[in-house]
């Protein structure tokens, strides 16, 4: 009974040993750190590894270095065309200073989100629809200039924004169609109207070659012939003299 009393005695200060020992030891893994408060003044960021601190007097705030990856919500924003489209994206940062990311800040994570919605509806507003859906890698980079920059003081570092869907209404749809039509249509004219100047060019030229002698016509005539002749075609072409249209023409009588 004498053994059991003296146990007895010992089990409540093991007891106060082992809850102090697992307030005093904490151990952090190679991705976290743990921003430490003494007596709520910060003394230090500490780990990885095994730390010790003085229960009641010191406590500490873990901090995750990973890489983390915000979905931002879908976002209604008007385009500088007046065009009305859903956008949604992603962003991809991590904490660089945890001592900045618990003092500056209260929660990292949700002014993070809060900051990338707004910019992301700031950024794409100054733009055109067009601009949107063909230029989506200059846009991230805007995007994820403007998150960085502001949320360096909070000790976090954006990586990079994507932006993933751009949704547009289904009679906007329609009317992109048409656009679309109507440009490969006025591409076509163009190319065509193209091509009419540059064969014309080319026959001016042609001319011009020919008219210096009076002999490269006839030849040409004669090669002419030879083609028709070679198609076996029903029809037979005889050339006529240019300058003898020209006599013609001056002898009729003048009324």
């Amino acid at each position: 009974m004498e053994l059991l009393g003296d146990f007895g005695f010992y089990i409540p200060l093991v007891l106060i040993a082992l809850i102090f020992l697992m307030a005093a030891i904490k151990i952090l893994r190679e991705y976290e750190r743990g921003v430490v408060f003494t007596l709520g003044r910060f003394t230090g960021v500490k780990g990885p590894g095994l730390i010790i601190l003085i229960p009641f007097v010191q406590q500490m705030v873990r901090i995750d270095l990973r890489t983390i990856v915000l979905d931002v919500p879908t976002q209604d924003v008007i385009s500088r065309d007046n065009v009305s489209v859903k956008v949604n994206a992603v962003l991809y940062f991590r904490v660089i200073a945890p001592d900045l990311a618990t003092i500056q800040v209260e929660n990292f994570m949700q002014a993070t989100s809060e900051l990338a919605q707004t910019t992301l509806r700031s950024v794409l507003g100054k733009h055109e629809l067009d601009e949107m859906l063909s230029e989506r890698d200059k846009l991230n980079s805007d995007i994820q200039e403007i998150l960085d920059a502001q949320t360096d003081a909070w000790g976090i570092k954006v990586a990079n924004v994507e932006i993933k869907h751009v949704d547009i209404d289904e009679s906007m749809v329609r009317a992109i169609a048409k656009q679309a039509e109507a440009e490969r249509e006025r591409r076509a004219k163009v190319i065509n109207a193209e091509g009419e100047q540059q064969a014309a060019q080319k026959l001016l030229e042609a001319a011009e070659i020919l008219g210096q002698r009076p002999e490269a016509m006839q030849l040409r005539y004669l090669s002419t012939l030879n083609v028709i002749a070679n198609e076996r075609s029903s029809t037979i072409v005889f050339p006529f003299p240019l300058d003898l249209m020209d006599l013609v023409k001056s002898s009729k009588p003048r009324v």
